[in-house]
Formats: structure tokens, C-alpha cells, sequence
């Protein structure tokens, strides 16, 4: 009778279907690519059949590799959805591993994680503070089990077969410039110097889309991803830009807000994989997420 396929080794393969290269593997899952590439030539002869074919100086799954690889992917979450029903309460050897974008890590976690240690002190919290991104990619990955992410009006993100989500505020965005400055409508910042996210950012695109529709190409100076830049660049007066409420949090007074048209607001949600979210440490994670933001 053949022995059943090896699951660290099939994991292995699913790992190098999402990150697409061994050297991308063994950096994620601390090995050596030598090691990676060993452990997948054992899977092809456990299968009995070829999973990778080089591509140039690179490897790629070959059709049977992108079927043992979703077999893969099917097998880690049925296990994973079995393990979160037969733990029926958070207990000493529960981890839950939160990414979160900037502004929610700053304004909110902490009282997230003030409310879990009285309600579940036994629960071990992990949280990184990481481009949205980047998360919901290593969400997928099982890098993360929670992911606190945003949506920008016009710019929703692309829902992933096998993860879940759940809205947990409306963030206002509003104009933010200086406490003296004179401005009173976004049209009135033309001529103004503006401080806004990286190109290629969501926010950046949705942000340059509101000048135009105001009738202006907005003059960016500065660009930075950490909203605490933008608030000092404004408060100092070199500087317009777009806020949202929640990264104000603590530095209400820096600067001086105003409504934009329409009143737009960004969507911040939580998603997990589906096969997890019914785990007793997302849940509760979860929970004191709502809790901590509705006290706000």
C-alpha cells in the first residue's frame, strides 16, 4: 500500500503557488532554498509525478503541481477548521496573529489589547502594523490569522475565495491644513503644496481623483505611508491633505479639518481565512475589536 503524501511537504508546494519562488519560500518559512527544493523533489516522487518545471532560472507548477497545490490548500483549512471547533474556549495555548494598517494599530489596538487581557488574559495577541497589502497576501499565506485592512471609496479590494470579512467602521476623511491656513472647499487648495500616500496606494489614487473632480491636478511635494508625517507636514503649514478621523486620534488640535464634498468616508474591516474565523481567539480578537472602537 503507498504511504499517504507527506503534509509539510505538500504545504511546501502551496507556499511556492503563492510566493512563486524558492527562494520566496524559504525566506517566509526560515529555510535554505536547498532544503525547499529538496522536500519538493521528495513530494514529486511521493506523487509520483512532476509538480515543478524550470522556467528559465525559476521553477513553476506544472498542471498536476496547481491540482496538488489546491488539494493542498483544501486539506490546511479542513484541518485548521477542525482544530478551531474542538477548541471550545481560548486556553493558555492559543495564539492569534493580527496584522493592522497604521491608524488602527495606533488609535485602537491598544485598548483592543487592554480588553482582552481582563476578558481573556490566557490569549496570546501578536500584532504587526504592515501595509494592507502586504497582510491580506500573508493572510492567505497563514502568516496572519486576523487582518485589519481599509477600502477607499471607488477602490474596493478584491475578495479572495476561502477568506472572510466583516465591516467594523466608517472612517471620515476630511481636508486637513494648517490651524491659520485660510482655505474654506477643496477647491480652494489648488495652489497649495500637498502631502499625500505612495503612488500606487489606494488612498494616493482615490485622493488625486477628488482634486481633479474639484477641478485641479493637486501639486504633491511630499509623499509619505506614515499619516503621522502628514499630520506634522500640515500642522507646520507646508502642506494640505487628506485625513482620516481615526489617524487624528491624539492630535485633534494639530490641525484644522474640513468636510469634503459628498462626505466621504473609508470602509476598515476585518477579514480572516473562513476556515479560522470560527476559532474561539478570532472571535474573541474580534469581539474586543468592536468593543474597543465603539468606545471611542
Amino acid at each position: 500500500m503507498r504511504e499517504g503524501w507527506n503534509m509539510r511537504r505538500l504545504q511546501l508546494l502551496r507556499e511556492l503557488q503563492l510566493r512563486e519562488t524558492i527562494t520566496a519560500v524559504a525566506a517566509a518559512l526560515g529555510y535554505s532554498p536547498s532544503t525547499v527544493s529538496q522536500q519538493l523533489a521528495q513530494l514529486e516522487r511521493e506523487v509520483g509525478t512532476a509538480l515543478l518545471q524550470p522556467e528559465g532560472r525559476r521553477v513553476r507548477l506544472t498542471a498536476n503541481g496547481e491540482l496538488i497545490a489546491a488539494h493542498a490548500a483544501r486539506v490546511m483549512a479542513l484541518e485548521e477548521d477542525v482544530r478551531g471547533r474542538l477548541e471550545p474556549e481560548v486556553t493558555a495555548m492559543t495564539r492569534v496573529r493580527v496584522a493592522s494598517i497604521q491608524t488602527v494599530g495606533r488609535a485602537i489596538v491598544p485598548r483592543m489589547l487592554e480588553i482582552l487581557a481582563a476578558s481573556h488574559p490566557a490569549l496570546r495577541v501578536e500584532v504587526a502594523v504592515v501595509p494592507p497589502e502586504h497582510a491580506l497576501f500573508e493572510l492567505e499565506a497563514r502568516g496572519y490569522d486576523l487582518v485589519i485592512a481599509e477600502q477607499y471609496p471607488g477602490h474596493t479590494r478584491e475578495r479572495r475565495v476561502g477568506l472572510d470579512r466583516q465591516l467594523l467602521w466608517h472612517d471620515a476623511i476630511r481636508l486637513a491644513t494648517a490651524p491659520g491656513d485660510d482655505v474654506r472647499t477643496l477647491a480652494d487648495a489648488r495652489d497649495r503644496s500637498w502631502i499625500m500616500e505612495p503612488e500606487g496606494t489606494a488612498a494616493r489614487a482615490w485622493a488625486v481623483q477628488q482634486c481633479r473632480a474639484a477641478g485641479f491636478e493637486p501639486d504633491v511635494r511630499f509623499e509619505a505611508d506614515d499619516l503621522l508625517a502628514h499630520i506634522r507636514f500640515i500642522a507646520a503649514g507646508h502642506a494640505v491633505g487628506m485625513l482620516p478621523g481615526l489617524a487624528l486620534v491624539g492630535d485633534e488640535d494639530a490641525v484644522r479639518t474640513l468636510d469634503l464634498p459628498g462626505a466621504p468616508d473609508r470602509e476598515i474591516f476585518t477579514t480572516a481565512r473562513e476556515s479560522s474565523a470560527a476559532s474561539p481567539g478570532v472571535r474573541a480578537v474580534r469581539a474586543a475589536l468592536r468593543e474597543a472602537i465603539a468606545a471611542r
